[in-house]
């Protein structure tokens, strides 16, 4: 790996500064274009871009059953105006009434 990171920062080297002094990132050259390498000649860095995605990786445990359920078209939509996380929002209101119910 440090090998392709030497080459990385040689190459980068050659290139005159992406940012000027303002912080302004320039337009790329054809030059530029000529010098990039492709993502595959880096698999570490595509393994890392792939999990960064929002991949995850195998639950030790399940803990959430995947269900249908038809709900009144008002309580769907209360829970839906409260605004992201609205199903999560159900199933802790559900949660709830089964440890009362207890």
């Amino acid at each position: 790996m440090t090998v392709k990171k030497k080459a990385i920062d040689e190459s980068a080297a050659e290139l005159p500064p992406l940012v000027d002094e303002d912080g302004e990132v320039r337009e790329l050259t054809a030059a530029d274009f000529a010098k990039f390498r492709p993502s595959s000649d880096f698999p570490e860095l595509v393994e890392a871009f792939e999990r960064a995605r929002g991949q995850r990786g195998p639950q030790k445990a399940p803990v959430k059953d995947r269900v249908g359920l038809r709900l009144d078209h008002a309580t769907v939509e209360y829970f839906r105006s409260t605004g992201p996380g609205w199903q999560s929002r159900i199933n802790d209101v559900l949660a709830d009434y089964v440890k009362r119910a207890k």
